[in-house]
């Protein structure tokens, strides 16, 4: 019986092709020896979701926090889905991206933020 065709991954031999070369990094683990390309071309509308608890002020502290990294940002524009059962409160906010490392530095921020569960 033979197996059908299936992606190869790091721990697979055979012909790798033009695919980029992996090597062992100090934890272990597969690293890529050259850097992946720019996947997004700035500026850029980008959303942004966020999920934290249905509290007070959550949706008002997140989006001054976001106009903190993008100026242009217009909280009236926040998207709002409470959860089924009203716990929790998921918000989507739409940025200009202006680079790589606004991007980064934002999700860092929203990230660390006490009542952020989950930044994507």
């Amino acid at each position: 019986m033979t197996r059908p065709n299936r992606p190869q991954g790091p721990g697979d031999h055979g012909d790798h092709g033009d695919h980029q070369r992996l090597q062992t990094g100090a934890s272990g683990g597969a690293m890529p020896t050259v850097a992946a390309p720019e996947l997004l071309q700035f500026p850029c509308e980008f959303p942004i979701k966020i999920m934290g608890p249905a509290a007070a002020g959550f949706a008002e502290a997140i989006a001054a926090l976001v106009c903190q990294h993008c100026p242009d940002f217009d909280p009236a524009s926040l998207v709002q889905r409470p959860s089924r059962a009203g716990n929790y409160l998921g918000l989507t906010a739409t940025i200009e991206a202006t680079s790589r490392e606004q991007l980064d530095t934002l999700y860092r921020a929203l990230s660390s933020h006490p009542m952020v569960r989950v930044v994507l």
